[in-house]
């Protein structure tokens, strides 16, 4: 059984429109840093957390090659497998700038998801809060954020 599951609401409604729309197996919505903010698909907080640190990463060194070789930035990312492909992609919202990753399968195709994509994007700018101004992350708390998300995500 897939779940969703959000730390923050207002990613909720957004979130599963999309996983319906595009077919998604698998969908995390993370800060720059690799924090969640909503997931679904998931039923280990580690495979969680190893996909949304990987995908930061991703997103991370993808960014400083732009610079390198002197582009803004790239746009989505896009990898294919013979059973699965994803889909890595930013999205600026007033919450600040989010990351989702995607898993798909067989059932439909990149060029699907990135259509549902665009929407999700369009929806997600629309419900997002504003975001309040906060002072840099502290080693000392990102552990107790980290465990305080994955609690939420997993009701343990």
């Amino acid at each position: 059984m897939r779940t969703t599951s959000v730390v923050e609401a207002w990613t909720e409604a957004p979130l599963v429109h999309y996983v319906g729309q595009a077919s998604a197996r698998l969908v995390v919505i993370m800060t720059p840093s690799g924090q969640v903010l909503a997931q679904h698909g998931f039923a280990r907080a580690v495979d969680l957390m190893a996909a949304s640190a990987l995908g930061a990463a991703i997103m991370a060194s993808s960014g400083a090659l732009a610079q390198q070789i002197g582009e803004r930035a790239f746009g989505a990312l896009f990898h294919a497998g013979q059973h699965h492909g994803i889909h890595l992609a930013q999205v600026s919202t007033p919450r600040g700038t989010l990351i989702v990753l995607t898993v798909f399968g067989r059932e439909t195709s990149i060029g699907l998801v990135e259509l549902f994509f665009e929407e999700f994007a369009a929806e997600l700018k629309k419900a997002a809060p504003v975001e309040q101004v906060k002072g840099p992350v502290l080693a000392k708390d990102f552990e107790a954020d980290l465990n305080r998300s994955l609690t939420s995500l997993f009701r343990r």
